[in-house]
């Protein structure tokens, strides 16, 4: 199957996976629940995640699936052929709050290397979408990243971790953005923040989540012509793709420079060991 066919399957059911998202926020009587005591689900995400899969398998039978509630054992990522990465609700404190920031991410990698990504964002109307080697679009039209220049006028995007005890750490990076950036957003949707680094909203992102939360979008970015990595290397085993931890994705003239910054302010918390964090 061609990558074009594929992304216009993986499109449709995220759109209907954001109609599914609507009706549930017009008529919410879905029950709530905190999974590893701090990370909030309801039942829209588990029934949204389900029918994502059934789709997934009638289109795509015996396809590895990589999904935050169904399917999330991470060790498929060491797995070679194709995988698809659903997060159903990407935002979901926001959905659960009437916050608009809320995604349908679906993306599909082979061996790895992600192919096709596709975002949608129900409540705001817009479906972002990419191919690889292709370029990256927002509703049908090519999209840009941002041309910024340099940290100090750009706008930077980040996000926390649910358990409190993990944000401490990142207060020091957060804290040098601060200090050389212009501004700092965080809307609670990985997927969004990066689609909106693809499409020039924002100048850069960075942060610590799940494949599911950036598959899609970090595609996106990249197609969009975004500069996308980590701080530190990649371990052996893990596809560079789909390794969450420390991305970085910005405009291409800052990414070096705020690559550097994040590494430096770790390095100031390690004493000047430059140790991972």
């Amino acid at each position: 199957m061609q990558l074009a066919e594929r992304l216009a399957i993986a499109t449709d059911i995220a759109e209907e996976a954001g109609r599914e998202i609507l009706e549930a926020r017009a008529n919410p009587s879905y029950e709530k629940r905190y999974k590893k005591g701090t990370e909030l689900v309801t039942d829209v995400d588990v029934a949204i995640d389900r029918m994502i899969s059934e789709r997934l398998e009638q289109h795509f039978p015996g396809e590895a699936r990589l999904s935050e509630e169904l399917a999330p054992d991470q060790e498929t990522l060491n797995q070679r052929g194709p995988l698809w990465v659903v997060d159903p609700i990407d935002g979901t404190v926001n959905f659960a709050q009437g916050l608009p920031h809320v995604a349908v991410s679906i993306g599909w990698a082979l061996d790895g290397k992600l192919q096709v990504g596709v975002v949608h964002a129900p409540i705001l109307g817009e479906t972002f979408t990419a191919i690889r080697g292709q370029g990256a679009k927002r509703d049908g039209r090519q999209i840009r990243a941002s041309l910024a220049s340099t940290l100090e006028r750009s706008l930077i995007a980040t996000g926390f971790p649910y358990r409190r005890d993990g944000r401490a750490p990142l207060l020091r990076r957060f804290s040098a953005v601060m200090q050389n950036c212009q501004d700092v957003r965080r809307c609670g949707s990985a997927a969004l923040d990066l689609c909106n680094v693809a499409c020039g909203r924002l100048d850069a992102y960075y942060e610590s989540v799940s494949p599911w939360d950036f598959a899609a979008g970090l595609l996106i970015a990249r197609e969009a012509g975004a500069r996308t990595g980590h701080v530190y290397t990649c371990p052996e085993g893990i596809p560079e793709d789909l390794y969450g931890e420390h991305i970085v994705v910005a405009a291409p003239d800052i990414y070096a420079s705020l690559r550097k910054l994040l590494k430096s302010a770790d390095e100031d918390r390690h004493g000047g060991d430059g140790a991972s964090p």
